[in-house]
């Protein structure tokens, strides 16, 4: 199978901070469960360093990522430096690895696209992707670096006529939305949460080209987002007919993320993602928003099993999976007490 899951060390000890909502393990969590479900294979798992500061550049300008790397050495920078990026403002905090924890994730949408573009994979998984609001010369929405904008671009500079680009984030996708939408080659639909922040992304709103909106009103659920998929979101991707598909499958939308009201269940997140694997098209899936830790692991898992063509919906937690799920920290009022299918299987109970 012509498949690979992208991932870093780098994932197991970097956190945003104490009282962050990313103060939370995301992505090695998922890598550890698709491991201990024997769903990963010798060669799909690829571990990615850092991208270089002049390959961030394809989005973001020179003094933004410079100002990174300078919070990074220093754990600090100027007021004016703050001010103009943002970094160490607006909940985008100065932490150890604020370069390269971002720099990592954008390496690996930028690798996964290579690898697309090269005919080499038909599916790439990066779950640290998705950090879709980074704007090219400030931080935004806890988004240094804007691993899908650079994952595009990559794929346009690769020589691709027509992405497609799906978000599915409960957060509307107004860094990609804003420095993309206007380019002819590339076209994006959005499902997000109406009302919420950054409270962009309406109704109608194309973002001056061929952006597509979806906003639901709190409570949605599955029947929601699958109506929009099927009635809207699948019948214009086949008209337009892309070479590579794009997809930010942030799951803050799922009923136990503190992030959001739009109340899936991981089975519906699940639904919408294998409809658009089923398109058969070279896709690149990407993590996203996801603030509770145990289901954002069990929900990207099991898209790494849609992947591999296992099947998420049944599938108990064994000894190994029992034991990361249980080993996961989380200080928020949801996790005082632990409902049994947050670490004895990765369905959810409802449909």
């Amino acid at each position: 199978m012509m498949i690979c899951f992208l991932g870093s060390d780098i994932f197991r000890g970097s956190v945003y901070g104490k009282g962050h909502p990313l103060n939370i393990a995301r992505v090695w969590p998922v890598i550890d469960i698709c491991q201990a479900l024997g769903w990963i294979e010798d060669g799909e798992y690829r571990s990615i360093a850092p991208a270089r500061p002049e390959a961030l550049q394809l989005f973001h300008t020179a003094d933004y990522v410079q100002a990174l790397q300078e919070a990074e050495a220093e754990q600090r920078l100027c007021y004016q430096k703050m001010q103009r990026h943002r970094i160490g403002l607006d909940n985008n905090p100065i932490f150890a690895q604020i370069y390269r924890r971002p720099a990592t994730a954008a390496a690996a949408s930028m690798h996964g696209a290579n690898l697309l573009l090269a005919g080499d994979m038909q599916t790439v998984f990066n779950p640290a992707g998705g950090t879709h609001h980074g704007m090219p010369d400030r931080a935004n929405g806890f988004c240094f670096v804007n691993d899908p904008a650079l994952a595009i671009l990559t794929l346009l500079e690769g020589g691709a006529s027509r992405v497609a680009y799906i978000d599915i984030d409960a957060h509307h996708a107004d860094g990609v939305e804003a420095h993309l939408s206007s380019d002819p080659r590339v076209k994006l639909w959005s499902v997000h949460e109406e009302n919420r922040w950054p409270r962009t992304g309406l109704a109608g709103d194309t973002g001056g080209g061929q952006a597509r909106n979806f906003p639901l009103a709190r409570g949605a659920g599955n029947t929601a987002l699958l109506e929009i998929l099927n009635q809207h979101i699948l019948p214009d991707i086949r008209q337009f007919s892309p070479e590579f598909i794009v997809l930010q499958a942030g799951c803050d939308g799922l009923i136990d993320d503190p992030q959001s009201g739009l109340a899936y269940t991981n089975k519906g997140y699940w639904q919408a993602i294998e409809q658009i694997l089923a398109l058969h098209l070279p896709a690149l899936v990407l993590g996203g928003g996801g603030y509770n830790p145990f289901t954002t692991a069990r929900a990207w898992a099991g898209i790494w099993g849609l992947i591999k063509g296992k099947n998420p919906y049944q599938t108990k937690a064994n000894e190994g999976v029992h034991a990361i799920l249980s080993s996961l920290e989380w200080q928020h009022r949801r996790a005082r007490t632990i409902p049994v299918h947050w670490t004895e299987q990765l369905f959810d109970e409802m449909l």
